[in-house]
Protein backbone atom coordinates (compact mmCIF):
# COMPACT_ATOMS: atom_id res chain seq x y z
CA UNK A 1 0.00 0.00 0.00
CA UNK A 2 1.04 3.56 -0.95
CA UNK A 3 2.58 5.63 2.04
CA UNK A 4 -0.52 8.01 3.89
CA UNK A 5 -0.13 11.43 5.32
CA UNK A 6 0.04 10.82 9.23
CA UNK A 7 -0.37 12.93 11.89
CA UNK A 8 0.88 11.39 15.71
CA UNK A 9 -0.80 12.96 18.39
CA UNK A 10 -0.54 11.82 22.17
CA UNK A 11 -4.15 10.77 23.22
CA UNK A 12 -5.50 10.41 26.77
CA UNK A 13 -6.16 6.28 27.20
CA UNK A 14 -10.05 6.77 27.99
CA UNK A 15 -10.43 8.74 23.94
CA UNK A 16 -13.16 6.77 21.81
CA UNK A 17 -10.61 6.69 19.00
CA UNK A 18 -8.25 5.10 21.03
CA UNK A 19 -10.41 2.74 22.66
CA UNK A 20 -12.27 1.48 19.43
CA UNK A 21 -8.75 0.61 17.96
CA UNK A 22 -7.38 -1.07 20.98
CA UNK A 23 -10.83 -3.05 20.75
CA UNK A 24 -9.61 -4.33 17.61
CA UNK A 25 -6.44 -4.63 18.25
CA UNK A 26 -7.64 -7.27 20.65
CA UNK A 27 -10.33 -9.51 18.36
CA UNK A 28 -7.34 -9.39 16.05
CA UNK A 29 -5.55 -10.89 18.94
CA UNK A 30 -8.23 -13.08 20.47
CA UNK A 31 -8.80 -14.69 16.90
CA UNK A 32 -5.11 -15.54 16.20
CA UNK A 33 -4.61 -16.95 19.65
CA UNK A 34 -8.68 -18.57 19.94
CA UNK A 35 -9.10 -16.95 22.91
CA UNK A 36 -10.55 -13.66 24.08
CA UNK A 37 -8.05 -13.44 26.90
CA UNK A 38 -4.77 -13.92 25.94
CA UNK A 39 -2.26 -11.41 27.69
CA UNK A 40 -0.82 -12.29 31.03
CA UNK A 41 -0.77 -10.08 34.30
CA UNK A 42 -2.39 -7.23 34.51
CA UNK A 43 -4.06 -5.69 30.97
CA UNK A 44 -3.02 -2.21 30.62
CA UNK A 45 -4.79 1.09 31.69
CA UNK A 46 -5.09 4.76 32.53
CA UNK A 47 -3.27 3.89 35.49
CA UNK A 48 -0.06 2.64 34.26
CA UNK A 49 0.15 3.83 30.94
CA UNK A 50 3.14 6.65 30.89
CA UNK A 51 1.83 7.85 27.56
CA UNK A 52 -0.73 6.68 24.62
CA UNK A 53 -0.50 7.88 20.81
CA UNK A 54 -3.04 7.36 17.61
CA UNK A 55 -2.08 7.79 13.88
CA UNK A 56 -4.87 9.61 12.21
CA UNK A 57 -4.46 9.75 8.35
CA UNK A 58 -5.04 13.16 7.53
CA UNK A 59 -7.58 12.47 4.68
CA UNK A 60 -9.58 15.48 4.89
CA UNK A 61 -12.21 13.93 7.25
CA UNK A 62 -12.58 16.27 10.48
CA UNK A 63 -9.53 15.53 12.83
CA UNK A 64 -8.52 12.52 10.45
CA UNK A 65 -9.44 9.03 10.64
CA UNK A 66 -7.41 6.96 13.37
CA UNK A 67 -5.39 4.27 11.78
CA UNK A 68 -2.94 3.02 14.43
CA UNK A 69 -2.31 3.44 18.25
CA UNK A 70 0.65 2.53 20.76
CA UNK A 71 1.52 2.66 24.12
CA UNK A 72 4.24 2.58 26.89
CA UNK A 73 3.89 1.08 30.32
CA UNK A 74 6.67 2.37 32.98
CA UNK A 75 8.30 -0.41 34.36
CA UNK A 76 10.62 1.72 36.43
CA UNK A 77 14.72 1.69 36.06
CA UNK A 78 14.19 3.89 32.78
CA UNK A 79 12.71 1.59 30.78
CA UNK A 80 9.09 1.26 29.25
CA UNK A 81 7.04 -1.63 27.80
CA UNK A 82 5.56 -0.98 24.36
CA UNK A 83 1.94 -2.17 24.85
CA UNK A 84 -1.54 -2.31 22.78
CA UNK A 85 0.80 -1.50 19.32
CA UNK A 86 -1.69 -2.01 16.27
CA UNK A 87 -2.47 -0.97 13.25
CA UNK A 88 -5.67 -1.69 10.87
CA UNK A 89 -4.87 -4.09 8.06
CA UNK A 90 -5.47 -1.52 5.47
CA UNK A 91 -2.86 0.70 6.57
CA UNK A 92 -0.36 -1.57 7.14
CA UNK A 93 2.79 -1.80 5.29
CA UNK A 94 1.75 2.42 4.93
CA UNK A 95 4.36 3.19 7.38
CA UNK A 96 1.84 3.86 10.33
CA UNK A 97 3.79 1.48 12.50
CA UNK A 98 7.15 2.63 11.99
CA UNK A 99 5.93 6.32 12.39
CA UNK A 100 3.83 4.85 15.78
CA UNK A 101 7.14 3.09 17.39
CA UNK A 102 9.28 6.16 16.85
CA UNK A 103 6.92 8.80 18.59
CA UNK A 104 6.77 6.28 21.82
CA UNK A 105 10.85 5.91 21.37
CA UNK A 106 11.09 9.49 21.40
CA UNK A 107 8.44 10.58 23.80
CA UNK A 108 10.72 7.97 26.24
CA UNK A 109 14.50 9.73 24.83
CA UNK A 110 13.25 12.94 25.96
CA UNK A 111 12.03 11.78 29.51
CA UNK A 112 15.67 9.50 30.15
CA UNK A 113 14.50 6.29 29.51
CA UNK A 114 17.10 3.81 28.48
CA UNK A 115 15.24 1.24 26.51
CA UNK A 116 12.12 -0.17 25.34
CA UNK A 117 11.10 -3.61 25.49
CA UNK A 118 7.75 -5.68 24.11
CA UNK A 119 6.44 -8.98 24.56
CA UNK A 120 4.59 -10.33 21.31
CA UNK A 121 3.63 -14.18 20.67
CA UNK A 122 4.17 -16.78 18.81
CA UNK A 123 1.03 -16.27 16.44
CA UNK A 124 2.08 -12.62 15.50
CA UNK A 125 5.57 -13.70 12.80
CA UNK A 126 4.66 -10.31 11.72
CA UNK A 127 5.21 -8.30 14.59
CA UNK A 128 8.20 -10.34 15.32
CA UNK A 129 9.50 -9.17 11.66
CA UNK A 130 8.27 -5.54 12.60
CA UNK A 131 10.24 -5.24 15.42
CA UNK A 132 13.70 -7.09 14.21
CA UNK A 133 13.53 -4.74 11.24
CA UNK A 134 13.18 -1.59 13.69
CA UNK A 135 16.31 -2.80 15.73
CA UNK A 136 14.74 -4.60 18.68
CA UNK A 137 16.79 -7.93 19.79
CA UNK A 138 15.25 -10.82 21.25
CA UNK A 139 15.36 -10.70 25.05
CA UNK A 140 14.59 -13.82 27.69
CA UNK A 141 11.34 -13.32 28.52
CA UNK A 142 10.76 -10.30 31.52
CA UNK A 143 8.51 -10.10 34.26
CA UNK A 144 5.13 -11.36 34.05
CA UNK A 145 5.84 -13.12 30.95
CA UNK A 146 8.53 -15.13 32.25
CA UNK A 147 8.29 -19.13 31.67
CA UNK A 148 5.40 -18.15 29.31
CA UNK A 149 6.66 -20.72 26.29
CA UNK A 150 3.93 -18.68 23.82
CA UNK A 151 5.99 -14.95 24.49
CA UNK A 152 8.71 -13.49 22.84
CA UNK A 153 9.83 -11.02 24.51
CA UNK A 154 12.63 -7.97 22.67
CA UNK A 155 14.20 -4.68 23.94
CA UNK A 156 15.89 -1.85 22.38
CA UNK A 157 18.57 0.36 23.84
CA UNK A 158 17.20 4.02 22.52
CA UNK A 159 20.63 5.01 21.82
CA UNK A 160 21.24 1.70 20.01
CA UNK A 161 21.59 2.08 16.13
CA UNK A 162 18.76 0.60 13.93
CA UNK A 163 19.08 -1.96 11.90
Amino acid sequence: MKPTHLRIEEVPWDDPDARALRDRQRAEIAARYGTPDSEPGTAPSAADIAVFVVAREDDGTTGGTPVGCAGLRDLGDRTGEVKRMYVTPDHRGTGAAPRLLRALEEWAADRGWQRLRLETGLAQPDAVRFYTRSGYRPIPNFGIYEGLATSLCFERALDAPRT
